[in-house]
């Protein structure tokens, strides 16, 4: 089995946002979708993906209802591997504390991020790549 991964908000939403549907970011969210990417959550985690995609500029782009929204999330939702965040050293950024707290629940995991700072600061026990990345590791 693969080793889990964390996927960022940014990638989540930018695979929802986008044209390409050969693009890494779109098979990212598949894999969440239909379950062939095994990837952590927590709640936290989850509600971030929805505040996120029913931000009203996000909506604009996405054209997508609240309750289509929702529809994608429960896929999501039943896909993932649920775990408890635990403590771990700050992130780069303390909005992304959350997300170091969730790699820290399976040391083996993956953050895959387009984020520059986390991509520069990994912390010591987990991988931080790119989708791109993550996807050419996959092959």
């Amino acid at each position: 089995m693969s080793r889990p991964v964390v996927v960022d908000t940014n990638v989540l939403v930018s695979g929802l946002l986008s044209r390409e549907p050969d693009s890494p970011l779109s098979a990212i969210l598949d894999g969440m979708i239909n379950g062939s990417l095994p990837f952590l959550l927590s709640p936290w985690l989850l509600a971030e993906y929805r505040a996120v995609l029913l931000r009203p500029r996000v909506q604009h782009y996405h054209g997508l209802s609240v309750r289509e929204v929702d529809a994608i999330l429960t896929e999501i939702a039943a896909n993932g591997i649920w775990r408890e965040p635990i403590e771990s050293e700050p992130a780069p950024d303390p909005g992304d504390d959350h997300l170091w707290r969730l790699l820290s629940a399976v040391p083996s995991s993956i953050l895959v991020t387009g984020d520059r700072l986390l991509l520069q600061s990994p912390p010591g026990n987990v991988s931080v790549i790119s989708p791109r990345s993550y996807l050419e590791l996959q092959r």
